[in-house]
């Protein structure tokens, strides 16, 4: 499939979706969000593809929020469709999805940039990086999952902090806070993520994947039920058959 604001580019096992609309701050648009949808839906039954990262083009911004004018006269009933076609179509997709999602935040991450960073499993960023969530400056809340992800991340009080007072708070804050996971240069935040990328593709895709789903139920009654049965599960499969025995043979597994 071809796209108009998205790059992708696939590099072995890993693949890179770089948000292109640096005229705007790589700002999200409808026609962008359909794009990444469509193509983490790609990447999704790509068996070649076994991690994911996500940035955005140029060294200012990784997602510079919404766009705005594209709702700015809408009423309730179509302001909720929006925020729910984003959730189901994009965000919750995401923090869903079978394979790990990485974000390289290179530069801003506002409103709805945040969000989207937030939907991924991890989170690097570039020492430039400024991330916030400025909503009620507008008179509206984050729409896009900003108010569930970010107390899950960072705890209820400090959450409350950035919503209210919509401030950007700078990369190095961001990672002594638990929101971003490493702060780099940003002339290596990309080759540091692949880096991570790389580790994790050589690991058990099968395992990778039960386990987004079980992290993703931890803070749910359905958790420790749910490891459980996972657990469980993997004995079955092949993974687990050729994990055990180039464990056990002195050799690195081949799954």
């Amino acid at each position: 499939m071809s796209y108009e604001n998205i790059l992708l580019n696939k590099e072995d096992k890993i693949s890179i979706i770089t948000i292109n609309r640096p005229e705007s701050l790589n700002a999200l648009n409808a026609k962008t969000i359909q794009e990444l949808s469509a193509a983490f839906d790609e990447l999704n039954s790509d068996t070649n593809c076994r991690a994911i990262i996500i940035t955005g083009s140029g060294e200012k911004s990784f997602v510079a929020g919404a766009d705005i004018k594209e709702f700015s006269d809408f009423g309730q009933d179509k302001a909720e469709e929006l925020a729910r076609t984003g959730h189901n179509s994009l965000f919750n997709k995401i923090e869903n999805l079978s394979k790990p999602v990485i974000a390289a935040v290179n530069g801003f991450a506002l409103g709805g940039g945040l969000e989207l960073a937030m939907a991924c499993h991890i989170r690097y960023a570039s020492e430039n990086a400024k991330l916030g969530l400025p909503e009620v400056t507008l008179g509206l809340i984050p729409g896009y999952g900003g108010t569930q992800r970010l107390p899950k991340l960072i705890g209820k009080g400090l959450a409350n902090e950035m919503i209210f007072s919509a401030k950007m708070i700078p990369a190095q804050r961001a990672k002594e806070i638990g929101l971003v996971n490493e702060v780099y240069p940003i002339e290596d935040l990309l080759l540091k993520t692949k880096e991570l990328a790389k580790i994790i593709a050589f690991n058990s895709p099968m395992a990778i994947s039960k386990a987004i789903h079980a992290v993703n139920l931890s803070d749910t009654d359905k958790g420790f039920d749910t490891e459980i049965k996972y657990f469980g599960e993997l004995f079955e499969l092949d993974d687990k058959k050729e994990g055990v025995t180039a464990f056990i043979e002195k050799r690195k597994p081949g799954f």
